[in-house]
């Protein structure tokens, strides 16, 4: 009888857990990756096309749920106090009732799931991966594109907030798990319990 791997730590929960100093200095570094993230991007309207869902994606993978829930917690509250995190270097509550507030929220629920998925137990650590990256996108698509309906109609959402968006999600899902499989190799395999 096959069993499933046992449940994965991932490497940034691990560090995490050494002190709160280490915490707090990842969600820090969290928080600045995902702003430089943000600030690559595609202009496109209303939406511009970033980095930041693969950053996401990825960082909740390597941090789990709790850890990803607060670096993209305090993403969001430091956009919402006015630094210029947010994509085109803006922030402040304008920025999340807009266009791409949505989009903005779901990164949240989007952690907490990849986060959540990665460290549940699995028979293939790359499917998990693979799986917990699409699901993350989903989410973010989801929630960005429900907000931006309410905004611009639901055909007009969809046409410029989802098909548009479905090539860079797809190169990001592959680029994610590609990067969660360096990262574990380099890792050395610890991240099992």
């Amino acid at each position: 009888m096959n069993r499933p791997h046992a449940a994965a730590v991932p490497p940034l929960a691990r560090i995490a857990g050494r002190s709160w100093v280490w915490r707090l200095a990842l969600v820090a570094v969290g928080v600045a990756v995902l702003g430089a993230s943000a600030q690559v991007s595609v202009p496109m309207v209303p939406v511009p096309m970033t980095l930041q869902s693969y950053a996401i994606v990825t960082l909740a993978a390597l941090a789990g749920w709790r850890l990803a829930g607060e670096l993209v917690g305090a993403y969001l509250l430091v956009g919402l106090l006015g630094a210029p995190v947010f994509s085109g270097a803006k922030g402040g509550l304008g920025v999340l009732t807009g266009p791409t507030g949505g989009y903005l929220a779901g990164f949240l629920l989007a952690a907490l799931v990849v986060g959540w998925m990665v460290e549940r137990p699995a028979r293939s650590q790359v499917l998990r991966w693979f799986s917990a990256a699409t699901l993350g996108h989903i989410v973010l698509l989801g929630f960005g594109v429900g907000w931006l309906a309410t905004k611009i109609g639901t055909d007009l959402a969809v046409q410029k907030g989802l098909i548009p968006f479905l090539p860079g999600s797809v190169v990001k899902v592959l680029l994610a798990t590609a990067t969660l499989i360096l990262v574990s190799r380099l890792d050395g395999g610890r991240s099992r319990r």
